[in-house]
């Protein structure tokens, strides 16, 4: 009885909080699954049956968020259907193993590969999570382009007073996007009282962001621009800095810079902290084929009318080595993961990623859901990387038959 009194009220804060035509916009067994959820709203405990059930579905549930909206292009960029990539692999097996609900290969423009699973099809959208750290890293670079930041060697104190006399007050933008700040964080996604697990519900003092209010009260582990180490507490940080330097939502500089000009198709939503700003290091939705138009943009160097929306030398910089993580062939830019080969990536906790390699004008785009958050020991993040290499190859040897 108390299980059926609980079920009945999840459901009802629902269908309160979502609104009906959100909430019966899904379908009845996304629906059943979202009735399910425990009264712990941290994902990173969730099941994965009630995350299949979320993350194509987190910004229509006000239990979990609310959100902000960036609006589609008026005149949508089309995506040309191009010849089938023969991969020499079974994909469907593929996306079985990686629990994916999108695999998408974009190649000179063309959209050579488009596959779906897990109920979802080209007209859903699916969370990216730390993917949005790289759309977040572009924002700045349009910022400083638009003269909203003076330099990548500002202080964050100088748009953030509040971090003022804390471990911050003598860190840089340029650290922050490196994550070679020094100071101290936890990223386990396995410890309930990691800094990753436990920032989210912090209680901040009066008047202080929530997140500023947690990242000031950390110590220092290392000098400023010495160590990596990674935070997704920094890239949230680097979003609130960054709303402080343009005085306007993410969400809606997103629209203004790059939702509407790269010419997505559906709209794309950003989760709010519960001081009522993006998240900045995570939780932007979208539909598969808008995540292959944001790496189309990056390929060809965020341009729009003819000149980029950030600085000349930005992207060469933002997604190349710019911090040893210890794992050789591999770096990290502006939050971007690199290849020494020239490609990089971004990438989110639970199998989300876009793929860019320059040199094969290629676009690999993945949306799932492991079964295990993070890369490290992570079969599926190694069965990936064996993926991006399996089209590299198959695009190679098409061009060799040529």
């Amino acid at each position: 009885m108390k299980t059926l009194k609980r079920t009945l009220l999840t459901v009802l804060v629902l269908l309160i909080s979502a609104g009906t035509a959100g909430w019966f916009s899904l379908d009845k067994e996304t629906r059943g699954l979202l009735a399910t959820f425990p009264t712990n709203r941290n994902l990173l405990f969730w099941n994965q049956t009630q995350r299949d059930a979320a993350f194509r579905a987190m910004d229509r549930i006000a239990l979990l968020a609310k959100w902000h909206t960036a609006q589609p292009a008026a005149t949508p960029r089309t995506l040309p259907q191009g010849a089938p990539l023969d991969l020499g692999i079974d994909l469907d097996a593929y996306l079985r193993s990686q629990h994916s609900a999108a695999v998408l290969v974009m190649h000179k423009g063309m959209l050579r590969v488009e596959r779906y699973g897990l109920g979802l099809d080209a007209s859903g959208r699916w969370t990216g999570f730390s993917v949005a750290k790289s759309f977040t890293s572009t924002l700045v670079g349009a910022a400083i382009k638009d003269g909203y930041i003076h330099s990548m060697d500002d202080k964050v104190s100088r748009y953030l007073p509040d971090m003022r006399g804390s471990a911050y007050d003598d860190v840089s933008i340029r650290q922050l996007l490196t994550m070679t700040s020094g100071v101290a964080w936890n990223e386990n996604y396995d410890d309930p009282q990691s800094d990753v697990a436990r920032f989210n519900n912090h209680v901040p003092e009066p008047g202080v962001d929530a997140l500023v209010s947690y990242m000031r009260k950390l110590p220092r582990a290392a000098p400023p621009g010495v160590r990596w180490h990674y935070s997704t507490g920094e890239t949230n940080l680097v979003g609130v800095m960054l709303m402080a330097a343009i005085k306007k939502p993410l969400a809606q500089y997103l629209q203004e810079k790059i939702w509407q000009p790269a010419g997505m198709q559906q709209q794309a939503t950003w989760l709010l902290s519960k001081t009522g700003k993006e998240i900045s290091g995570c939780c932007l939705q979208a539909a598969p084929r808008d995540f292959a138009r944001m790496g189309q943009f990056i390929l060809e160097g965020a341009m729009v009318d003819g000149q980029s929306i950030v600085p000349d030398d930005w992207l060469q910089q933002a997604t190349h080595k710019q911090a040893d993580i210890g794992n050789p062939g591999h770096g990290y830019g502006y939050q971007w993961w690199t290849y020494d080969d020239g490609s990089f990536a971004a990438r989110g906790i639970f199998g989300q990623g876009i793929y860019i390699d320059p040199a094969r004008q290629l676009v690999i785009v993945t949306l799932s859901d492991w079964a295990k958050a993070g890369s490290a020991n992570n079969p599926q993040y190694e069965e990936r990387e064996a993926f991006y290499r399996t089209v590299r190859k198959a695009v190679d040897h098409e061009a060799a038959q040529r």
